[in-house]
């Protein structure tokens, strides 16, 4: 299945924490096919805290979406994220924007994630690695450009 992972970071060494990441979820079922550059952005939600570092990966994994969430909230608490404010500072967060077009709600994840549409900062970053994506609503990546401002930094 093809997925696209939003990885954001703020505080600590927020390249070490965006590498760390990637690097762990490299596996025998989780495939990095592309990855974009490191988009320095404006806080959403909460705005009272440090600028993030954001990036947009591109995946193959034969995990399921569960399991693939799982992995990737594994990987954020190894990499010390605290849970402790929604919309909060992390060192790591790890989301599933896109999951091989599917469209689910559950308790646990929704596909896709309920705010991409809204973003800028996952929209910048998946605009450059999947210039042609047509979203599941059925709006190309370039008809949506989200809130905030972005400023590529690699």
């Amino acid at each position: 299945m093809r997925v696209y992972l939003g990885l954001g970071s703020n505080l600590g060494d927020r390249a070490y924490y965006l590498e760390e990441a990637i690097s762990a979820l490299m596996s025998p079922t989780i495939k990095i096919v592309n990855t974009s550059r490191i988009y320095e952005t404006e806080p959403w939600g909460v705005m009272d805290q440090p600028l993030y570092w954001n990036q947009v990966i591109e995946v193959e994994t034969t995990l399921e979406p569960l399991d693939l969430l799982h992995a990737c909230q594994e990987i954020e608490l190894r990499l010390g994220r605290e849970r402790k404010l929604h919309w909060g500072p992390r060192t790591i967060d790890i989301d599933l924007l896109l999951y091989d077009n599917r469209v689910s709600e559950s308790e646990e994840l929704t596909l896709p994630h309920p705010y991409l549409e809204d973003r800028a900062f996952v929209l910048a970053p998946l605009r450059e690695i999947a210039p042609k994506l047509v979203l599941p609503s059925g709006r190309s990546i370039t008809d949506v450009s989200g809130e905030g401002k972005v400023h590529p930094l690699i």
